[in-house]
């Protein structure tokens, strides 16, 4: 038997078994789907005839021509991977100019035309086989955004600019008061229960100034009341004056620090145009300074109180008497008699200012 399938091998008509998917010598490569019977015989057995050799030889040449068809379905992914190949020689392409072309500089004119054609290549339509990064709406989808009232002209009356207030020196009395109410031009608006005007005869030839009103005067709106009051208005009798006689009483500050704490720089430069009218209004022969705080605002210093005593300052070109505060007089009993003497120098002053005006008068 063995004899004969080297007779057979030797013409050719040995059995002969070909899987698919396997490549026969000097045939294309099979790329069609496997069917059911994945190997096919096209040989007989050893004792097979001629006419079964015949069909064998026809069957071969069959699937031979078979396997040499072209495939009717290409397979995606073979396409995908045939495309990468291109698109990565395109993209090595457009690499070396895109890295040629000079970086454009913000708000340099020379380059705006050079930049155009870039522009427009950049516009240009996305291949179909990559999807849009989003789908943009109509353009009148997001109309609701508008805003008619942002573009509308605003009224004649909100454009016309708030009327500024007359200047603090113009003022009157009734003016000056309802300014002094009225006023938030510093922190100490907020604390306060009312603003402490003053309060005397405006046109009298004695002013005294004092520092800041306290919690009684914040209470009542009247400055030098309680104790501190009831001690000065026996100081003015020694003098044979009186509270609203001849005598006119204000504050540096017209509302109450809180806690009774000395008022701060610009507290005092935004309230001192209200007392500088209130002089100019009352017109006084002498002003006596009450206490450290309203002697060094007046005076525009710093020295001691001890150091200002004793001698005649000038404010507006008016004459001014330093002595200690009212409120400080009732802590330190010992200083009555130094605030006596201060008060005598006042009257001496007073009454030669007097003299020499009849003088002149004369």
């Amino acid at each position: 038997m063995a004899l004969h399938e080297s007779v057979l091998e030797e013409f050719g008509l040995a059995p002969l078994w070909v899987r698919r998917g396997m490549t026969a010598p000097g045939a294309q490569p099979d790329t069609t789907p496997a069917r059911a019977d994945q190997s096919m015989p096209v040989g007989g057995e050893a004792a097979m005839t001629e006419d079964a050799a015949t069909r064998v030889e026809h069957r071969t040449a069959s699937v031979q021509a078979e396997q040499a068809e072209p495939p009717t379905r290409e397979d995606p992914r073979r396409e995908r991977s045939a495309e990468a190949p291109a698109q990565a020689a395109d993209e090595s392409r457009r690499a070396p100019a895109a890295a040629a072309e000079p970086r454009l500089q913000h708000g340099d004119p020379s380059s705006y035309e050079d930049d155009a054609p870039r522009q427009q290549a950049s516009q240009q339509p996305r291949p179909s086989s990559e999807p849009p990064a989003f789908d943009a709406p109509p353009d009148d989808d997001f109309a609701w955004f508008d805003d008619p009232s942002a573009s509308a002209p605003a009224p004649a009356e909100a454009r016309r600019d708030t009327p500024a207030l007359p200047a603090v020196h113009t003022l009157d009395w009734d003016a000056l008061g309802e300014r002094v109410a009225s006023c938030q031009s510093c922190r100490l608006c907020e604390k306060r229960t009312n603003t402490v005007f003053g309060v005397g005869d405006r046109n009298a030839d004695w002013m005294l100034i004092g520092e800041a009103p306290g919690e009684n005067e914040d209470r009542q709106g009247e400055p030098f009341v309680g104790q501190a009051g009831k001690l000065l208005d026996n100081m003015l009798h020694s003098l044979a004056l009186a509270r609203g006689t001849n005598v006119y009483i204000a504050n540096v500050i017209k509302c109450r620090p809180p806690g009774n704490r000395n008022p701060q720089p610009d507290e005092v430069a935004r309230c001192e145009p209200y007392l500088q009218r209130q002089v100019a209004l009352v017109k006084p022969k002498l002003i006596v300074a009450l206490g450290r705080f309203a002697a060094q605002s007046l005076l525009k210093t710093e020295a001691s109180i001890s150091s200002l005593r004793g001698r005649v300052h000038t404010y507006e070109g008016l004459p001014v008497i330093v002595t200690y505060h009212p409120a400080y007089l009732l802590r330190s009993l010992p200083d009555k008699a130094k605030a006596w003497a201060d008060l005598c120098l006042a009257r001496d002053t007073w009454l030669a200012g007097a003299a020499e005006r009849s003088s002149e008068a004369e």
